[in-house]
């Protein structure tokens, strides 16, 4: 999707990286990064849907890595 790769591209968001624990008890590290080649090999519809979030988000200049954090709980889990 366009215009999610153009966001990414733009906010240049800084690395982050997160230690989560999986519904199991198991420990991951996980960065933003790898989330967004997630969001960027999803379907068409988990595409629009992330790409509404993140422009509300962005509207209200919230920290997108709140929401990338958000989904990487969720790739642990899937």
């Amino acid at each position: 999707m366009k215009y999610l790769d153009t966001f990414f591209a733009e906010k240049n968001l800084p690395l982050q990286n997160w230690e989560l624990e999986d519904n199991e008890g198991t420990t991951h590290w996980i960065s933003n990064e790898v989330v967004i080649e997630h969001i960027k090999v999803a379907n068409r519809q988990e595409q629009t849907q992330i790409a509404n979030m993140i422009r509300r988000i962005d509207f209200a200049n919230g920290d997108v890595n709140h929401f990338l954090k958000h989904l990487a709980g969720a790739l642990i889990n899937a």
